[in-house]
C-alpha cells in the first residue's frame, strides 16, 4: 500500500502542469472514480482544508489523503511522491534555461503549457462548483468572493475567514429555527 500510495502521488506530480489548482480534475478522477479512496463529498472536503492551510494545495491534499490512507507515514509517503518530480524538473529546467533563455521555441512551449493549465483550472473551478454550490445563497457567495478577490484584488484569507463566518451564521440561525419550531410543536401537541 506504501508502494501504490507514493507511486499514485509521484504521477500525480509528474503529469500535472500548473500547480495545485490544475491537479484537481486529476486528484479527483484518481482518488473517487479509480481508487475509491475518498468520495465526492469528502474530496470537497479534503480540497477546502487544502485551500484553507498554508502551502501548495497538491501537497496540502497529497498530505492529507497519505494520512487518511496510512497515517502519518503515509503522509509523508504521498508528500514526497507529489513533490518528487517538481524538484526534479526545477533542478532541470533552471539548467537548460540558462542555456536556451532566449529561443523562440522556449517561449512558445512554456506559453502553450500556460495555456494548458489554464484550461484545467477552469475546469476544476467547474467541478468542484458542480458539486459544491447547492442553493442560491452559494452562488451569490461565489460571485462576490470572485468579485471581491478577483477584481478588487482583496486579499483571499478575508474571504476565506468571511465565508466560515457566514457559514457558521447560517448554522446557527438554522439551529435556531429548528428549536423554534420544535418549542411551537411541543406547544400545539
Amino acid at each position: 500500500m506504501y508502494l501504490e500510495l507514493f507511486i499514485t502521488f509521484l504521477k500525480l506530480g509528474l503529469f500535472t502542469i500548473g500547480g495545485g489548482m490544475a491537479m484537481i480534475p486529476l486528484l479527483k478522477d484518481e482518488m473517487v472514480n479509480k481508487k475509491k479512496w475518498l468520495t465526492e463529498e469528502e474530496m470537497l472536503d479534503c480540497l477546502s482544508i487544502s485551500q484553507g492551510l498554508p502551502g501548495v494545495i497538491a501537497v496540502n491534499m497529497a498530505t492529507y489523503i497519505g494520512y487518511r490512507q496510512k497515517g502519518p507515514i503515509g503522509s509523508l509517503i504521498a508528500t514526497i511522491g507529489v513533490i518528487t518530480p517538481s524538484f526534479i524538473a526545477i533542478i532541470l529546467v533552471i539548467e537548460a534555461l540558462e542555456q536556451v533563455s532566449g529561443s523562440p521555441y522556449v517561449k512558445g512551449a512554456i506559453s502553450g503549457i500556460k495555456a494548458v493549465a489554464t484550461a484545467l483550472i477552469i475546469l476544476a473551478t467547474y467541478q468542484v462548483g458542480r458539486n459544491a454550490l447547492k442553493s442560491v445563497l452559494h452562488y451569490i457567495m461565489a460571485i462576490v468572493t470572485f468579485v471581491a478577490v478577483g477584481v478588487l484584488s482583496m486579499n483571499a484569507v478575508y474571504a476565506i475567514l468571511a465565508g466560515c463566518a457566514i457559514g457558521i451564521a447560517i448554522k446557527l440561525i438554522e439551529k435556531t429555527d429548528v428549536s423554534e419550531k420544535e418549542k411551537t410543536d411541543d406547544y400545539l401537541d
